[in-house]
């Protein structure tokens, strides 16, 4: 499979999914709006999916990585689990995606299968120098601008920053995180960031996730530039 730029990073907040379409009965319904929301999201040419579901058990995360990967997998598009290298490993997905706190990269690497992805997130350009990223495959940078997955007061970076992350970085792909939707996409990409990945410019409004995740991320890919090369493969 290869990822092309830009970069689509969907992360996944069932949560928050289920606040921003109504009211849902129950856990079932929550998942199964999720799956809907990957599903178009992939269909629509999104390359990954970091799936950031912390209150969920192992068992239960196992089962939506699982879940996930096979809606998606057959469109192209890489599953990476956020931060649980083991429910990665078990659960079969692509990869895992590392938090700034989490295994250090080389862990990751003794333990993983060929092909797999592992990102790092990183929230300075002294990490990067500090050589956090060593041998992953990207890395995901911000907050470059407000937003509620932080508290408030959580330091932003700006698209200076993430400039300067991305040049302290190369040639190591860095998608910008944080705050970041349509509107905010073109500057992104003139930073020379790989792509972007987001929780919230792909929520779907009350109704009509599949139409309105698919023509969101149409709009992503055509503010951000999807006339680049590929980087991954």
């Amino acid at each position: 499979m290869t990822l092309t730029r830009p970069v689509l990073c969907l992360v996944t907040d069932r949560r928050r999914l289920g606040a921003r379409i109504g009211s849902l009965p129950d856990a079932r319904a929550t998942t199964d709006a999720l799956l809907a929301q990957v599903t178009a999201a992939a269909e629509a040419g999104v390359g990954l999916i970091q799936v950031r579901e912390a209150d969920l058990q192992a068992g239960a995360l196992v089962d939506l990585v699982g879940a996930i990967r096979a809606r998606v997998a057959p469109r192209g598009t890489r599953v990476v689990v956020n931060d649980r290298l083991d429910v990665a490993l078990a659960s079969g997905a692509d990869g895992v995606h590392l938090k700034s706190a989490s295994v250090p990269v080389a862990e990751a690497l003794r333990l993983a299968p060929p092909g797999w992805l592992i990102g790092r997130s990183v929230h300075s350009v002294e990490e990067i120098a500090r050589g956090v990223a060593v041998g992953a495959d990207y890395v995901i940078f911000g907050s470059v601008f407000p937003t509620q997955s932080k508290t408030a007061g959580w330091e932003t970076a700006g698209l200076a920053g993430l400039a300067a992350a991305v040049q302290a970085a190369a040639p190591l792909p860095v998608l910008g995180i944080g705050g970041i939707g349509v509107d905010q996409a073109g500057g992104v990409a003139r930073t020379g960031a790989a792509g972007l990945a987001a929780i919230d410019a792909f929520l779907p409004p009350v109704s009509g996730i599949a139409e309105t995740v698919q023509e969101g991320v149409r709009r992503l890919r055509i503010a951000f530039d999807s006339t680049l090369p590929p980087f991954l493969t």
